[in-house]
């Protein structure tokens, strides 16, 4: 089900779908593939949302930088320098976060209006970006599937094709706070990563991997999330085919349970320390499958390369439920 949500200024019309199932209901916008709801009973039965997201789409024109619930893209995460070699040349990107591009540059993925298709139980959205698009090589044709599992599961799959060399990484930008308002200070995180990567002042990777024994970024077993997390955990199970749990977001209060399931390499964990108005620090955590940031000046970390004849597929599952 569809309906007008909005207009930009330049009269393009921004519908938004409804997508529902198993008691669970589903918001997204053909404007930045973004989830702006979703809702989901507590241990009790009782209903509510549980992403961070504007009522109107103002919001989200007023206020891009939290990327609340955004489709990510061309390259979610940083890229240091705007630079990147490929095949014995250098791209120069658009940069937007200080020297760096993130997640795309000053007009990613999540600012674009995308076509928007039924499917079964779910949507899909696609778009070609043309070559030379924020600085990035090659035109694209990308489409990400929004569709709800008969559990009630929301599951997101990505798929891309290019006609030259070029580099792709993927992510939803959702903050998930289960406790339905307030801030997220009580959640619990279980991650099954046994490293991480350190990052310098500018949240670029600083080095090789670490390993997570005897520090903060510890969360092997369940412990409560605090503030100041902005890093990408180095997932154990690596690259898969198809998605593997890998993480697990609890609510003691409500009892209200997110697991993460994905085929990707990594996780960003960040715990929304830069959040505004009308939200604030900690209201909400965003858990961010995606390959590792900078990929494209690290030949030592798994590939974003996506070439002529391939296909770029991510898919990553957000189940909920309680205990």
């Amino acid at each position: 089900m569809s309906e007008l949500f909005g207009t930009l200024p330049d009269g393009t019309p921004v519908h938004r779908w409804t997508l529902q199932r198993a008691g669970v209901r589903v918001r997204v916008l053909s404007y930045g593939g973004i989830v702006q709801s979703v809702e989901v009973p507590d241990r009790a039965g009782r209903v509510a949302g549980v992403v961070l997201g504007f009522p109107d789409l103002d919001g989200y024109l007023a206020r891009p930088e939290p990327y609340l619930g955004a489709l990510v893209g061309r390259y979610a995460n940083r890229i240091a320098g705007g630079r990147f070699p490929l095949d014995g040349r250098t791209y120069a990107l658009e940069a937007n976060n200080g020297p760096n591009s993130l997640h795309g540059g000053v007009r990613g993925f999540d600012k674009r209006v995308w076509d928007v298709s039924p499917v079964e139980h779910g949507v899909r959205l696609s778009r070609v970006s043309p070559r030379g698009e924020e600085g990035f090589p090659g035109r694209l044709a990308v489409s990400a599937t929004y569709a709800l599992l008969e559990s009630g599961a929301l599951r997101i799959a990505y798929e891309a094709v290019t006609d030259a060399p070029t580099v792709v990484n993927l992510t939803n930008h959702s903050y998930f706070n289960l406790a339905g308002s307030g801030d997220a200070a009580g959640h619990e995180l279980r991650l099954a990563a046994s490293r991480y990567t350190p990052v310098d002042a500018d949240l670029i990777p600083a080095g090789g991997p670490r390993e997570v024994s005897g520090t903060r970024f510890d969360f092997r077993a369940a412990r409560k999330v605090t503030s100041g997390y902005d890093h990408n955990f180095v997932l154990d199970k690596g690259v898969t085919d198809t998605p593997v749990e890998v993480a697990e977001l609890h609510d003691p209060a409500s009892g209200r349970v997110l697991t993460v399931a994905t085929t990707e390499p990594g996780l960003q964990l960040y715990t929304g320390d830069h959040l505004g108005e009308p939200f604030a620090p900690g209201d909400g955590v965003a858990l961010e499958t995606q390959h590792f940031p900078d990929s494209p000046n690290r030949p030592e970390f798994p590939t974003t390369v996506l070439r002529p004849g391939e296909v770029f597929r991510s898919e990553t599952v957000y189940a909920f439920g309680t205990r």
